[in-house]
């Protein structure tokens, strides 16, 4: 992968504030693995500059972003920016985004979220969320915190597990698994309110929600009929329709980006595979035949790839498929890697692994950057990537 490099200027009137408005960029971009930040001792300039960009080009950089970061008689912060092509010699716009002092991390995001978009003609993921679960010690928390694991608030705490959290397609709501019933109930979660409500709690377990991507449906499974079977719902609730049949287990739906097909992970031919069917549940097909066990299938929103973990030896590892091939990559070398989940652009995976403790990571889809994410404290897992917001 090409990497295209950038140099970032300190912003002006940034310092003495909580937060480096340049650095949560630097880090961003870094981590998307498109990028390269080059220091070319810039110093001195603002959005309101006209730059000399022959000895930033000279150092190796292509583009330049200045700024500033001026505090406005309200209390808000002003972050304004503007990016430069280096190698043109050409202004490639700016922008002001005006926040809550405690919203400049987010305001950072969004300056990468630019420049990402203008450097590479794609969406940047920076201003999204996540969603994750810990445990520590008794108490299970879901937590929403932004793309690079900073600014992790609680969703919901409890005594009992909470698994499986899925966002909604307009970045709303969560659907999560709860056992604060004794048994595991699926609720779904309004994020900006804190309400919930009951999804599904029929006889026996409920579980692993998937939404559908226009929002209107949820894939889960239950054991209405004494094994695991993955069933529809409308996401309003409702009875619940059977998709799959036999008695085999059959679990971990996941929706493909265009609705119609889904893929879930079965016993049927003797130990866990991934496999997919129409949406009506016609048609299954087994897709992994490498390995003797894999599980947590998750299809890129470009229809691209599926991200999957593979017992390989005794290690849990994330592996990627290229849908239109089926070859097979390999994308980490760790032991306990689970719950992968892509980026709204496909650009990125995240996972939660063991590595020098319980950890969230991301990796582009060739294995090639991995960067590990801040996090609470306590035993984290079961990450779920949110979906662009307008």
């Amino acid at each position: 992968m090409t990497q295209i490099p950038v140099s970032i200027a300190a912003f002006k009137g940034n310092a003495g504030l909580p937060t480096d408005v340049a650095a949560v960029v630097k880090a961003d971009l870094e981590r998307s693995g498109r990028l390269r930040v080059v220091d070319t001792a810039v110093a001195g300039v603002d959005e309101t500059s006209r730059p000399d960009l022959a000895p930033v080009k000279e150092r190796g950089a292509d583009a330049l972003l200045v700024g500033s970061v001026t505090r406005l008689a309200d209390g808000r912060l002003d972050v304004r920016f503007r990016l430069w092509d280096a190698v043109k010699v050409q202004d490639l716009g700016g922008q002001s985004y005006p926040v809550a002092s405690a919203d400049a991390r987010l305001a950072a995001h969004r300056v990468s979220d630019y420049v990402y978009e203008k450097l590479t003609g794609e969406k940047g993921v920076f201003s999204t969320r996540i969603a994750y679960v810990s445990r520590s010690a008794n108490r299970h928390n879901l937590w929403v915190a932004d793309a690079d694991g900073e600014n992790a608030r609680s969703a919901l705490a409890s005594p009992e597990p909470i698994i499986s959290p899925a966002w909604s397609p307009n970045g709303g709501q969560l659907a999560y698994v709860s056992f604060e019933s004794r048994k595991p109930v699926i609720y779904v979660h309004d994020v900006a309110s804190g309400r919930r409500r009951l999804l599904a709690s029929f006889r026996g377990s409920n579980s692993a929600p998937a939404w559908s991507p226009d929002g209107a449906r949820l894939a889960v499974v239950l054991t209405l009929s004494g094994s695991a079977q993955i069933y529809l719902m409308d996401a309003s609730g409702g009875e619940p329709r059977r998709l799959t049949q036999g008695g085999s287990i059959d679990t971990e739906p996941a929706f493909s980006p265009d609705g119609r097909t889904i893929y879930f992970v079965s016993d049927r031919g003797g130990s866990p595979h991934i496999y997919r069917m129409g949406v009506g549940g016609e048609n299954p097909q087994r897709l992994t035949f490498g390995g003797s066990y894999n599980i947590s299938p998750a299809p890129s929103p470009d229809g691209r790839y599926l991200a999957y973990v593979s017992r390989v030896g005794g290690a849990f590892r994330l592996h990627v498929m290229d849908l239109s091939s089926g070859q097979v990559t390999a994308l980490t070398d760790t032991a306990a890697d689970e719950s992968p989940s892509f980026a709204p652009n496909s650009r990125l995976i995240m996972y939660a692994t063991q590595q020098g403790g319980e950890a969230l990571m991301t990796c582009t889809p060739d294995g090639r950057v991995k960067t590990r994410l801040s996090g609470v404290a306590g035993d984290i897992r079961e990450p779920a990537w949110g979906p662009f917001v307008v």
